[in-house]
């Protein structure tokens, strides 16, 4: 049975690092008769230059077609001026909100190979193994109403509206459950119930929701000492669950320990485990063209499209093995990079990793 693959090479890094994540999806495709078929699509700021759109409608019916997406980036400083509907997060925005993938997965896990580029020193990391997941469709980000008024007074105000359904809580809840339960069996559901009327609720429906998992334990932070707790223990946590906002914050706090954000990849599902795979990191323009981006992320991101969307897990483990290996060569792009071992290319390092997986 054909499986269809929308790749969106988006902006600035994007397409480099893209193309090569696509060469390993066309190798394990071919290895293990996968029959997967791709066709690439516009989105962000390079479908606003063209189409005046940052989601043409032609994208977006792709996309609702498609078994998985495997997104690049967008956004960069060229588009900072356009109206906030179409600037290029909006595109971005526009495929979460129209396919519904509420459930953001973003692992923090330390290659033994990275210790020593992490920020924090190596005993502290050594062996981290986080997911965050982050509730990707609602929150803040899509709260109405929100906008910039003019007051009386002729003063500018900015609002925007921080809200939760009961049931967007559930769901996401049990995906976490869901997610710990092939893990640690430990979740912590991340708030701010001190101060925030919305996460009251969160934390009283999540606590409902473990009533439903009596095999995972379920503990509450506070987003403020959760941040702390990242940077000072942060091996203590299996999965996090939070919002929105929170889980932005968060999990891009959480890649640093990691060593580069240039390593980390994430999953945003929906109900039926179609989802949308993407880095991490942001489209990079300081460095877009040089060929010096780190497309681990995104070829790690093939990886969890193989596993969640695609029913390919044999598939997804070699890729993450090859990457092991290619870091056990000491090979390294620019970001990564530690003395005595070899910085390559965006190019070499897609090279280095369809090697790895030919052996």
């Amino acid at each position: 049975m054909t499986k269809k693959v929308l790749v969106l090479p988006g902006d600035g890094i994007g397409p480099e690092i893209v193309e090569q994540a696509v060469r390993v999806l066309d190798a394990v495709n071919d290895t293990f008769s996968l029959g997967i078929e791709h066709e690439s699509a516009l989105v962000g700021g390079s479908a606003y230059d063209e189409t005046g759109s940052p989601l043409p409608e032609a994208t977006l019916a792709k996309a609702k077609a498609a078994d998985a997406i495997l997104l690049g980036a967008v956004g960069g400083p060229k588009w900072d001026g356009l109206d906030m509907a179409v600037r290029p997060e909006k595109g971005l925005l526009g495929l979460r909100s129209n396919l519904e993938l509420f459930s953001n997965l973003r692992p923090a896990i330390l290659y033994p190979q990275l210790a020593d580029a992490s920020s924090l020193k190596p005993e502290i990391v050594a062996g981290l193994d986080i997911l965050i997941v982050r509730e990707l469709t609602g929150g803040i980000y899509f709260g109405q109403p929100r906008g910039i008024r003019t007051l009386e007074n002729g003063e500018r105000e900015g609002f925007n509206t921080y809200v939760y359904s009961e049931s967007e809580i559930r769901r996401i809840a049990r995906s976490a459950f869901d997610a710990a339960r092939q893990r640690g069996k430990r979740v912590c559901s991340i708030d701010k119930s001190n101060v925030l009327e919305v996460t009251v609720l969160w934390k009283e429906v999540m606590e409902e929701v473990a009533k439903e998992y009596p095999d995972v334990e379920l503990t509450h932070m506070l987003v403020d000492n959760a941040a702390m707790q990242l940077v000072r223990a942060p091996k203590q946590f299996d999965v996090m669950v939070t919002g929105n906002m929170f889980g932005d914050i968060l999990s891009d706090a959480a890649a640093m320990l990691t060593g580069s954000i240039g390593m980390l990849p994430s999953a945003s599902l929906n109900a039926e485990g179609r989802g949308m795979y993407e880095p991490c990191h942001g489209s990079a323009p300081d460095i877009a063209g040089q060929g010096i981006a780190n497309p681990l992320a995104t070829i790690l991101s093939v990886a969890m499209m193989l596993r969640y969307s695609l029913a390919a897990k044999s598939a997804a483990d070699a890729i993450e093995a090859a990457v092991s290996k290619v870091l056990d060569q000491g090979l390294r792009t620019s970001d990564i990079t530690s003395e005595g071992c070899t910085t390559v290319s965006t190019q070499a390092m897609g090279d280095a990793v369809l090697a790895a997986l030919k052996a």
